[in-house]
């Protein structure tokens, strides 16, 4: 497995890069703008391709690579469903799983620091994000924080993970890189309390000063994304009849994204309607389903062909059964047209061919009997 740790001394961030083989498929979490030069310069080094890229929540101290990556690699950009972002490729919830070529990282809901706060789990290692920090925890006083919900993220979640799992958050202003969930139950000073009260009032006391650069990036990363507007000054937009034109052009692709009202059909309005759809232009399941209700596919056509009638002499023990069936128009294969007994009084001319109890054909209808070899018929070969 390929694991690089990359730092950004300016706000303290830990991005980190994951593939499970050189030259294959990657995936990087929590980057930044700054460092997306550096990003782009090891994914050609290790010849990666970058598929998904992940950030743990809504940061306050930088401003996301996420945009900035997804425009020049095409990758997949990834963050919570509660997440105020305005465009993300693709929205996760607790005990969903985020996954590449050979690796597979699962989802955790962990609010506290922020009302979208996520942790990943891969194994042996945690990617904790602002939740759970070495030696210390996320401050819970702005972004929706809560400090009861930080506590039941950490202690009911976090913790309960094996001792030896690696903790790798993503931030750091000590130089501390990694540690380890039984470390920080022991040595982190702010899990040493004995209540939820108690670490309430503790985070509640703190009086730590605002990001230098909150109100300029915080709006930034709500809005990674470009609107219609921005698009049509780059002569990317088109509307809805140069669209209708333009099927079947190889140079355009066009994707199609739920609109406010289907969301409110599935029910996930939340999700559908702030979120992008995926490269595939592919729906959510619960979008995919009410689209299917409202507008049913017509039922199969299914033909139904009658079973070839069995003689006495076939059930009775001993007997062999007969193996011809008479070969008369009136049980014709086009049974969906018509039932056997219509088809049968337009030929009452042609009396059924009759079986005998050894197997034959009654001298009555000697001469009636189809002149084929012995074979086992069905209704569509009978004609």
């Amino acid at each position: 497995m390929i694991f690089r740790q990359l730092f950004d001394s300016v706000s303290g961030t830990y991005s980190y890069l994951l593939a499970s083989r050189p030259g294959g498929e990657a995936m990087i979490l929590d980057p930044v703008l700054e460092k997306a030069d550096r990003y782009c310069q090891l994914l050609r080094e290790l010849d990666l391709r970058l598929v998904k890229a992940v950030d743990t929540h809504l940061h306050a101290d930088h401003v996301t690579g996420l945009g900035e990556l997804r425009d020049r690699t095409q990758c997949i950009t990834i963050m919570g469903e509660q997440s105020k972002a305005d465009v993300v490729s693709m929205r996760v919830a607790d005990g969903d799983k985020v996954m590449i070529e050979g690796l597979s990282l699962d989802v955790m809901y962990t609010p506290g620091h922020t009302d979208d706060s996520y942790s990943y789990l891969m194994g042996d290692r945690v990617f904790t994000g602002d939740t759970l920090l070495i030696r210390g925890t996320g401050r819970t006083d702005f972004q929706n924080g809560s400090a009861r919900s930080q506590y039941d993220s950490i202690f009911n979640r976090l913790l309960k993970l094996p001792d030896e799992t690696m903790v790798f958050p993503a931030h750091d202003y000590k130089g501390d890189t990694v540690s380890t969930i039984g470390e920080e139950k022991r040595y982190n000073p702010r899990l040493q309390v004995r209540s939820i009260d108690e670490y309430v009032e503790l985070m509640n006391n703190l009086n730590l000063p605002n990001p230098k650069l909150m109100d300029v990036v915080v709006p930034a990363n709500m809005h990674v994304g470009l609107h219609q507007e921005d698009l049509a000054k780059q002569g990317l937009a088109l509307s809805a009849r140069d669209a209708i034109e333009g099927l079947g052009r190889p140079d355009i692709l066009l994707g199609m994204r739920p609109t406010p009202e289907s969301a409110k059909a599935c029910g996930r309005a939340a999700c559908c309607a702030k979120s992008r759809p995926r490269p595939d232009a592919a729906w959510c399941s619960s979008a995919r389903s009410a689209s299917a209700r409202r507008w049913p596919l017509p039922p199969p056509k299914v033909r139904v062909l009658p079973t070839p009638p069995t003689s006495r002499a076939a059930s009775m023990p001993g007997r062999k059964p007969a193996a011809r069936w008479c070969a008369d128009r009136a049980f014709s294969s086009e049974v969906e047209t018509g039932s056997r007994q219509e088809n049968a009084s337009n030929h009452k001319s042609r009396a059924p061919f009759r079986f005998h109890r050894n197997g034959k054909g009654s001298s009555r209808n000697r001469d009636r009997r189809p002149r084929r070899p012995p074979f086992t018929m069905t209704a569509k070969s009978a004609r």
